[in-house]
C-alpha cells in the first residue's frame, strides 16, 4: 500500500470514546454512531468500555460487531484496527440493570480517568464521552459531580465552563451542577465574567469568529427591572460585562433570557452566555435536541459528548436516537484536526467526514446550514 507519511497509522487522528455507564444508552449510541462508515473513515476510535456489554447493544441492534478488542491495560495509538475497544473485563454489569448502581459508576468514572491520561499522553487526540449517571458516580464515592469538573480537576484547570451547540445556537453556562436555590449563594462577578471569557476565546479558535458577539443573559425575569425583581444584574452581571468589555471581549448585557435566545437564533449574537443550568439547556434542547454537542472548554483537552443523558427508561431496548453522539464525535474530530495542523475555520457539529480512509489524505468536515 501506497501510504504517505501524513496517512501512517500513527498520524491519524485518534479520538478517544468513553461508553458511559453501561446501564444507560452509552453502549447503544457508541456502537450506533460508529457503525457510520463516514465517521470511521475520518478517524481511528479507542472505545474505553466494556466489550460484552457492546456486544449486546450490537446484538439488539443487528450489527454485526466491528471492532478490535485489546487489554486497556496496553493502551496504544497504533492499534492496527480503525476502532478498537479498549476492555475493562474485571467489571460486570447485569445487562438487565437499568438504574444507577456502583459498580457502573465505578466503571464509568475509570472509563474517563484513563482516556484522561491518554490524551495527556498523547495516545488520543481528543475524547468524546457517552452519558453517565450522576447519582451512580456519587454511589461509587466521586467527588466530582460530573464530567466537567473531573476534567478539570484531572487537567489542574483553574477556569472551565460548559458550551453547547445546537445548530445556530451557542450558548456557555455561568453555573453548572447546583441547585436552583443554591446558585443566589454561589453567583459572583467571576462565575459570569469567566464564560464570557472563555467563550470569547472557544470561538475565535474552532470557530473562526475574529470579533465574537457574546449576549450575556440576565438571571432575574425582566433583567431585575432596575432591581425590583433582584439586584444580582446591578452587584454581579454588570459588573462581569464592564471587565469583560475593558478586556476587548464585543459581549451586551444583561438582556432577558426570554428575548435573548431568539435575537441570538436570529443572528444578532454568535453566542450566548446562561447564568443557569436550564436557563441554557432548555432552549439548546429545544431546538436541536437530537444533535446539540457539549463541549468543555478551558481545559487543555478536547472533550465533547452529547447534550443528553443515559436514559435508563429506553436503555435496552434498542431505542437510542445515536445523532446526538455523531454530533459530538464529528466535532471532536474537527477540533482535533484543527489543533494538529495549527490552525483554526469554523466548525459545526453536523459537519461530513470525507477521505479519513487509511491511504488517503485524512479531510475536514464541510460545514453545513
Amino acid at each position: 500500500m501506497n501510504r504517505n507519511h501524513h496517512n501512517s497509522i500513527s498520524e491519524q487522528t485518534v479520538i478517544g470514546v468513553t461508553m458511559g455507564d453501561a446501564a444507560g444508552i452509552g453502549p447503544e449510541v457508541v456502537v450506533k454512531a460508529l457503525t457510520d462508515p463516514v465517521i470511521r473513515r475520518a478517524a481511528k476510535f479507542i472505545v474505553f468500555g466494556m466489550n460484552e456489554q457492546l456486544c449486546y447493544a450490537a446484538d439488539r441492534a443487528e450489527i454485526e460487531p466491528f471492532w478490535g478488542r485489546h487489554q486497556h491495560e496496553k493502551i496504544s495509538r497504533e492499534y492496527p484496527y480503525k476502532v478498537v475497544v479498549a476492555d475493562y473485563d474485571e467489571y460486570s454489569v447485569p445487562p438487565w440493570l437499568r438504574e444507577p448502581s456502583r459498580i457502573a459508576g465505578e466503571a464509568s468514572i475509570k472509563f474517563c480517568s484513563d482516556a484522561i491520561a491518554a490524551a495527556k499522553a498523547g495516545v488520543v487526540d481528543a475524547i468524546v464521552t457517552a452519558p453517565i449517571s450522576k447519582e451512580s458516580w456519587k454511589m461509587a464515592g466521586a467527588t466530582w459531580p460530573g464530567h466537567t469538573e473531573m476534567f478539570a480537576q484531572k487537567c489542574k484547570a483553574p477556569r472551565k465552563a460548559m458550551m453547547f451547540v445546537a445548530g445556530p445556537l451557542k450558548v456557555a453556562l455561568a453555573t453548572i451542577h447546583l441547585g436552583l436555590f443554591d446558585v443566589r449563594n454561589k453567583f459572583t462577578i467571576g462565575c459570569v465574567f469567566e464564560p464570557i471569557d472563555l467563550l470569547n476565546d472557544a470561538l475565535k479558535e474552532y470557530f473562526g469568529l475574529d470579533n465574537p458577539r457574546i449576549g450575556v443573559a440576565a438571571l432575574n425575569p425582566h433583567a431585575g427591572e432596575n432591581g425590583q425583581f433582584g439586584d444580582e444584574e446591578q452587584r454581579i452581571i454588570a459588573p462581569a460585562l464592564l471587565l469583560a468589555q475593558e478586556q476587548g471581549i464585543n459581549c451586551m448585557g444583561p438582556i432577558p433570557a426570554d428575548t435573548l435566545f431568539l435575537r441570538a437564533v436570529r443572528g444578532e449574537f454568535d453566542a450566548v452566555v446562561a447564568m443557569y443550568h436550564d436557563q441554557g439547556m432548555i432552549p439548546v434542547k429545544l431546538l436541536a435536541f437530537e444533535h446539540a454537542v457539549n463541549i468543555t472548554i478551558g481545559v487543555p483537552l478536547i472533550r465533547t459528548s452529547p447534550a443528553h443523558g443515559t436514559a435508563f427508561d429506553i436503555a435496552g431496548r434498542n431505542l437510542a436516537n445515536p445523532s446526538s453522539m455523531k454530533s459530538a464525535i464529528q466535532m471532536a474530530i474537527q477540533m482535533a484536526k484543527l489543533r494538529r495542523a495549527g490552525r483554526f475555520a469554523p466548525v459545526t457539529p453536523n459537519g461530513r467526514a470525507v477521505n479519513g480512509v487509511l491511504n488517503e489524505p485524512a479531510g475536514d468536515f464541510e460545514p453545513q446550514d
